[in-house]
């Protein structure tokens, strides 16, 4: 009696483990890391076109005009301090942007 009990113990715990194995090989894979977004180049606003500087947030043509006649910057938040931009476009395009030396 005791070998038939232990013997169905052994089928039942040996099935358990078999159906564990089976479910796992179905299972979905695991999630993919995300690819890191791609990052934009900074726009040197000492040399960039209209056109590059029209491509940030809040700079349409008169920005652009302004920024290109404000030149040179040594320092990107000149934007704000000369009254080319406002504040609120500057804290938009601040990431975007830098004033690089030669």
């Amino acid at each position: 009696m005791k070998k038939k009990l232990l013997i169905w113990m052994f089928l039942f715990a040996a099935t358990l483990c078999m159906g564990s194995v089976a479910n796992n090989a179905y299972a979905a894979p695991a999630p993919q890391a995300k690819p890191a977004a791609p990052t934009m180049d900074l726009i040197d606003i000492n040399t960039a076109s209209a056109d590059q500087l029209k491509s940030l947030p809040g700079i349409g043509d008169a920005y652009a005009q302004k920024i290109i006649a404000g030149r040179p910057y040594a320092r990107k938040n000149e934007l704000v301090q000369k009254k080319i931009i406002p504040a609120a476009t500057y804290s938009k395009i601040s990431s975007k942007i830098i004033a690089k030396q030669k």
